[in-house]
């Protein structure tokens, strides 16, 4: 693994949870223990019915390309050798919106309701970055 000179998260007790699910290849996020409210961004308390009673659980890691956009400007050093780079908001099937890359395809193939699934890339022994790729069809 080379060196990776990207930005890196901040791990911390709040978030380590997340993390360390995707060090081993599973997405995971808050689940209010009252409502069955799955929450993302993490938060100390659930958005839905401001309980502080929580679970994280696996996700399936299922989700769609709800809105995307590719950087041709380059607004970081460490990014320079990605330009140009999609980011992507997908809709996850248990109802969060997350962030991330869709990997494994040219930027002009990523498109507005694609089916896609995470994967995981471990940048650093440290980190893994849940990113996502185009689900193939069912057979």
């Amino acid at each position: 693994m080379s060196e990776y000179t990207k930005p890196l998260p901040t791990i911390t007790d709040e978030n380590r949870e997340f993390w360390e699910g995707a060090r081993r290849g599973k997405l995971r996020m808050q689940k209010c223990r009252d409502c069955g409210h799955i929450r993302y961004p993490i938060s100390h308390c659930c958005p839905k019915c401001l309980s502080y009673n929580f679970e994280w659980t696996d996700l399936s890691g299922r989700g769609e390309v709800f809105s995307y956009v590719v950087f041709h400007q380059l607004y970081n050093q460490a990014f320079k050798d990605d330009v140009p780079y999609n980011v992507a908001l997908v809709q996850l099937e248990e109802g969060p919106r997350m962030y991330s890359n869709v990997v494994g395809v040219d930027n002009d193939a990523v498109k507005v309701g694609d089916k896609v699934e995470a994967v995981f890339d471990p940048v650093t022994p440290e980190v893994t970055i849940p990113r996502f790729r185009l689900r193939q069809p069912a057979k």
